[in-house]
């Protein structure tokens, strides 16, 4: 569905110190930097498949799904959807796909969401009866029969978004790509677009694209993910293995009856990340847990534990940290290779 080889897509920004000497000597001389926002990346997604597209700020994310809905051209590489060059902007992909960015809206700042739903189905010219039954199917989903005919000013941040999701699904998009869809929204409402973006996904077979600094919507959402790193790919495959990979071990977490001190929770194994009232979790290697299991059950007044894998945040963390020692080292290497006589 998607296939993407060897994207780049370079900038030519304007940098000048601050003052108005420099800005004067800017309107006859000018100084230009080179950046790379997205520096020779290739992947394939198949049809239907939720895959997180994750990195930290700046690596180049929204550039790479703005290349993906023709809305930048690449400096170099070749990208296709669905057989379609995104750049050249047909009729026929840009009725098969939907940009969705959380910092962004389409709907109507003044009119009711219902006159943007009518619009989007006039520019996309979806028949009338799927219109209705479009229409019908995610107000019911998204629980926004109250909010249609209000302005859209009136609406609050997550009704606005539940709106702004509606809109961009009214001609049933083959593939979405969501930039931050859940940005702002409480714990509730980001429940509830997860929720209706999967079922939309598995309803309809849409291919889906998710950006998300929120680690809970990737792991409800994306099995697969590729994670870049300063318009680098860092890694592309499944969630579950590259947790695996950067951090094997389980967390233990158990809560007590009673307090209990530091001293007790030593001979149960691992390390103690986290020791509060009520509540000790433990950092366990994966061999360890079922023995630290049987300690904690057998010496402690333990009324619940769950294992867990380590937060997704603290592995995404870790590995942005390992990216960053490698360009380190990289970069701390060139000189010396380059004045090896050849």
């Amino acid at each position: 569905m998607i296939s993407v080889r060897g994207l780049r897509k370079h900038y030519k920004v304007h940098k000048r110190p601050p003052g108005l000497k420099a800005a004067l000597r800017s309107l006859v001389h000018r100084s230009y930097t080179t950046v790379k926002a997205v520096d020779g990346i290739s992947f394939d997604i198949r049809p239907g498949e939720r895959v997180g597209f994750l990195g930290p700020n700046g690596a180049g994310k929204t550039t790479t799904l703005k290349v993906l809905s023709g809305l930048l051209h690449p400096s170099e590489g070749e990208v296709t959807v669905d057989g379609h060059v995104p750049r050249l902007r047909e009729e026929a992909f840009l009725k098969k796909i939907m940009l969705v960015m959380g910092q962004k809206q389409q709907l109507l700042w003044d009119l009711p969401p219902a006159e943007t739903f009518e619009l989007n189905r006039a520019i996309y010219d979806v028949p009338a009866a799927q219109y209705k039954q479009t229409m019908d199917e995610l107000i019911s989903l998204l629980d926004i029969g109250d909010l249609i005919g209000k302005p859209t000013r009136q609406l609050s941040l997550g009704e606005r978004m539940k709106c702004e999701l509606a809109a961009a699904l009214i001609h049933r998009p083959r593939v979405l790509f969501l930039d931050e869809p859940t940005i702002g929204l409480d714990v509730s409402m980001q429940a509830t677009m997860r929720t209706f973006i999967k079922d939309y996904n598995e309803k309809y077979g849409a291919t889906l694209i998710l950006t998300s600094h929120y680690m809970d919507d990737v792991a409800a959402l994306c099995p697969r993910v590729i994670v870049i790193d300063k318009g680098l790919l860092s890694y592309d495959g499944s969630l579950d293995a590259l947790v695996q990979r950067i951090r094997p071990e389980k967390r233990v977490v158990l809560r007590l009856s009673e307090q209990v001190d530091a001293a007790r929770l030593a001979p149960l194994g691992g390390k103690v990340v986290t020791h509060e009232a009520g509540t000790a979790v433990l950092q366990v290697r994966q061999e360890a847990v079922n023995a630290t299991i049987s300690r904690a059950l057998a010496g402690l007044p333990v009324t619940d534990l769950t294992v867990e894998n380590a937060p997704l945040e603290e592995v995404m963390s870790e590995l942005f940290a390992e990216n960053k020692a490698r360009r380190e080292a990289a970069a701390h290497e060139a000189p010396a290779s380059e004045s090896v006589p050849a």
